[in-house]
């Protein structure tokens, strides 16, 4: 096991850490050269009705298009279990401390992660690859390059796969020419 990325997207009932909560976790481990080791479990995460309800119009509108609202009251799990499915994932397919968390705007899931799931921050390195930079960098630096198109199903297990799917596509474009 050498240059593993562990790839995690989440989708939460809003950005803020103190009164938001994770709703979905997906994990997917690649290689370095960003082909799939392993896709692990795609868990919803029960949170109360209230805080459901509670939730902007953007977060209500897209997560109940996205039929996530029903996927938490019909299959979710609770936090403990998502985060334990997780690590039990990731650990059979990493060297522990090793790897760096993988994402688009990653640094907002990590957030998330450290408040309410920092077990699975304890088996990644504490560096973070994330695409929304080097997207950044590009439109200011590469603006010749086509911008990625995103489909933006804003559900985890899309999103990730997205996400890998763009990196490929700056990796192609800026790094292998």
């Amino acid at each position: 096991m050498a240059g593993e990325m562990v790839w995690i997207d989440l989708e939460m009932t809003g950005l803020d850490v103190e009164t938001e909560s994770i709703i979905e976790i997906a994990t997917i481990i690649t290689n370095s050269d960003l082909e799939i080791i392993a896709t692990g479990p795609n868990l919803a995460i029960t949170v109360s009705e209230e805080l459901l309800a509670s939730m902007d119009e953007w977060n209500t509108t897209h997560h109940n298009a996205s039929g996530l609202v029903d996927r938490i009251r019909t299959e979710g799990v609770t936090l403990e279990d998502a985060c334990k499915q997780t690590c039990e994932f990731i650990e059979k397919y990493i060297e522990i401390g090793a790897p760096p968390l993988c994402g688009n705007s990653i640094h907002n899931d990590r957030v998330f992660l450290a408040k309410e799931m920092p077990e699975v921050l304890d088996l990644l390195h504490y560096r973070i690859i994330d695409v929304s930079t080097i997207k950044e960098l590009t439109k200011r630096w590469n603006p010749e390059i086509p911008k990625f198109e995103k489909k933006e199903s804003h559900r985890a297990l899309d999103d990730i796969i997205e996400s890998i799917e763009e990196l490929r596509y700056y990796k192609s474009n800026l790094f292998n020419r």
